[in-house]
C-alpha cells in the first residue's frame, strides 16, 4: 500500500472515529446501568481493636443508658423478648441484640416492574437513588418555588431516563398542590406510573405505609411481595436514642409484606450527638442496632438496612453542613461497622448546602460522593438534586449529579482487564509517532474506554464561546428539557393501572383532606 493510500485511509478512519464519538455524546441513553458491583479497595481507617471498641461502647449504651421506644406495641414486644422495659425506656442485652440482627439478610435483590431493572444490594453491590423530601425546587428556568405533582412527575421521568440512577425514590419534591393527607397516594402512583425502575415507599405514618403496601400488592401481587423485595421504606430515628410510634408503625407495615426498611438515625453531629467524630459514631451505631434488632422482633428474616443521615453542625451558626471531612470519616467508620455486623447499609450522596447550583454545591457533592464510594455504601440515597441542606431539589443539579454518579460508578468498578491483550496489540500496530483514533481497537472500545460526561464542557474556549459561552446550569437545564421532551412512558398494564387509580380515588374519599398550602406552613 502506498504512503498516500495509507494516509488517506487513516484520515477516513479518523474522521469516522470522531463522527462516532460525537454521535455517542449527543445520544440520550435511556437504558439503566446495571447495579454497581464495586471493584476498588475500601477506605477503612479503624483497626480490629477500634471496631470492637465501637461495638462494645455501643452495646454499653444499649444495656446501661437504653433507647426510648415511644410505642406501646414495640414496648410489649421488647418486654416479651426479655429486654428491660421501664416506661418507654428499653435496655437491651448485647446478646439479644446480636441474636436478633443475625437473621437480617446480608444481600437482597430489588425486583422492578421491568425485570431488566432488577438490582442487587449488599456486599459489593450498590445502587444510586435520587434525593427526596424537598419542600422547594429550582425549576427548568432555575427559579426557586413550591413544587406541584406535575413537577414530581417530571423528576420521576428524569430518574427513569438517567442511566446511573437505579430508582425513582418517592417524594423527590413535595407536591404542594395536593393535601398532605393524600400525598402518599399520588406520590406512590407517580413513582409507579412514570418509571419501571424500583422505587421507595412512603413511611409518613403507619396507615400511609399500609396504603403503599396495598398499592405495591396491586402492582406486583401480595404473594410475590412476601418473597421478593420491590420497594424500600425509610424509618428515621430521633437522635439521641429515640424511636417514635409513627416510624415504628410504618416499619411494621413494611415487615408485614416482608419489604426492606432503612433504619436511619438522623444525625446532626454536635447538636444531637457528641461534638466528636468517634463518640458520635458510637451513639449512631447504638441507635441503628436497636432499630435493626426491632425489625427482627416484628418479623424474623425481614430485610433491613443499617441506615443513617449524616450532617455536622456549624459551631458558629448551628446550621447543618455538608461535604465536611468529619462526615467522610464517619462514613468510612460506619461502613466498617455495618460489615462487622454483616448487614447492608445506607448513606447519603451529593449533599450540599449551597443556595444555587454553584461551585460550593459542586465541591460539597464531589467530596461527599468520593467518600461514599470509598466507604462501600450499598444504598446510596440522595444521589441527585440535593441542595440548600435538602430544602430544594434543583433540576439542573439533578441531571448533573446523575452524570457524576455515572463517573463514580465507572471509578468504583475498578480497572478493566478484559481487553488487555487486544489493546497491547494495538501498540504494536500503531508503533512510534502514530495515533490510535482510527485503530480497530479504539473503534470497538471508545464508547466505554473513558467516561464522557454529557454536561461538562471540555472544548477549547474558542469553541465554547462560539456555542454561546454557556455555563453548566444553562447546559444542564437545556439537557433536562430535552430529556423530558423525549420521554416515553413505560406503560402500566391497563388493568393494574385502573385498579391503582380506583384505590387512590377510594382512599382520597376516605381520608379527610386538609388544604395543602395551609398545612405546609
Amino acid at each position: 500500500m502506498s504512503t498516500t493510500t495509507t494516509s488517506t485511509t487513516t484520515r477516513t478512519r479518523r474522521r469516522g472515529g470522531r463522527s462516532s464519538l460525537r454521535e455517542i455524546r449527543s445520544k440520550h441513553v435511556e437504558k439503566m446501568l446495571p447495579g454497581l458491583t464495586r471493584g476498588l479497595p475500601l477506605t477503612e481507617p479503624m483497626d480490629e481493636d477500634q471496631i470492637k471498641r465501637i461495638d462494645n461502647e455501643s452495646m454499653r449504651i444499649l444495656e446501661e443508658v437504653g433507647v426510648m421506644f415511644r410505642d406501646p406495641i414495640a414496648l410489649n414486644q421488647w418486654r416479651e423478648a426479655g429486654a428491660e422495659v421501664e416506661g418507654e425506656l428499653v435496655k437491651i442485652d448485647r446478646g439479644l441484640i446480636k441474636e436478633l440482627i443475625s437473621s437480617i439478610p446480608t444481600e437482597l435483590t430489588y425486583h422492578a416492574r421491568n425485570p431488566q431493572n432488577n438490582v442487587e444490594l449488599g456486599g459489593r453491590h450498590s445502587i444510586f437513588v435520587p434525593m427526596t423530601g424537598a419542600p422547594f425546587m429550582r425549576d427548568l428556568e432555575d427559579k426557586r418555588r413550591w413544587p406541584t405533582l406535575n413537577d414530581l412527575g417530571d423528576f420521576h421521568k428524569l430518574a427513569h431516563m438517567l442511566p446511573a440512577l437505579h430508582s425513582t425514590a418517592h417524594h423527590i419534591v413535595e407536591p404542594m398542590d395536593h393535601p398532605v393527607a393524600h400525598r402518599h397516594l399520588r406520590i406512590t402512583y407517580s413513582s409507579m406510573k412514570h418509571s419501571d425502575k424500583t422505587f421507595m415507599g412512603m413511611t409518613s405514618s403507619g396507615k400511609n405505609a399500609q396504603d403503599v403496601m396495598k398499592m405495591c400488592a396491586i402492582l406486583f401481587g401480595e404473594e410475590f411481595m412476601q418473597t421478593h423485595p420491590v420497594t424500600t421504606g425509610n424509618i428515621n430515628g430521633n437522635s439521641p436514642l429515640v424511636w417514635d410510634e409513627t416510624m415504628l408503625g410504618a416499619m411494621r407495615a413494611f415487615a408485614e409484606y416482608n419489604q426492606p426498611v432503612l433504619c436511619s438515625p438522623f444525625v446532626l453531629g454536635g447538636a444531637n450527638t457528641p461534638a466528636s467524630v468517634v463518640p458520635a459514631v458510637v451513639q449512631l451505631n447504638a441507635e441503628a442496632l436497636s432499630g435493626l434488632a426491632y425489625t427482627q422482633l416484628v418479623r424474623k428474616g425481614t430485610p433491613a438496612i443499617y441506615g443513617h443521615y449524616l450532617s455536622t453542625v456549624s459551631m458558629a451558626s448551628g446550621a447543618p453542613m455538608a461535604g465536611t471531612p468529619e462526615i467522610s470519616l464517619m462514613n468510612f467508620m460506619i461502613g466498617q461497622m455495618a460489615r462487622f455486623y454483616d448487614v447492608p447499609w445506607r448513606t447519603s450522596n451529593t449533599l450540599g448546602g449551597a443556595k444555587t447550583f454553584d461551585a460550593q454545591a459542586g465541591y460539597e457533592s464531589a467530596m461527599t460522593m468520593n467518600a461514599v464510594l470509598m466507604s462501600g455504601a450499598n444504598y446510596i440515597w440522595h444521589s441527585a438534586g440535593w441542595n440548600e441542606a435538602g430544602m430544594h431539589c434543583s433540576m439542573a443539579k439533578f441531571v448533573v449529579d446523575a452524570d457524576m454518579c455515572g463517573m463514580g460508578y465507572r471509578m468504583a468498578e475498578g480497572p478493566r482487564w478484559d481487553d488487555f491483550d487486544e489493546a497491547l496489540a494495538a501498540v504494536r500496530d500503531v508503533g512510534p509517532a502514530g495515533h490510535y483514533l482510527g485503530h480497530s481497537h479504539t473503534m470497538e472500545n471508545f464508547q466505554r474506554a473513558f467516561y464522557m460526561p454529557k454536561l461538562f464542557d471540555n472544548n477549547s474556549i474558542e469553541q465554547w464561546q462560539a456555542e454561546g459561552s454557556k455555563e453548566i446550569t444553562e447546559r444542564a437545564l437545556a439537557y433536562a428539557k430535552t430529556l423530558l421532551s423525549e420521554y416515553q412512558e413505560p406503560k402500566l398494564d391497563d388493568a393494574k393501572n385502573d385498579e391503582l387509580l380506583d384505590f387512590v380515588a377510594r382512599r382520597e374519599q376516605e381520608i379527610p383532606a386538609v388544604d395543602a398550602l395551609n398545612e405546609s406552613h
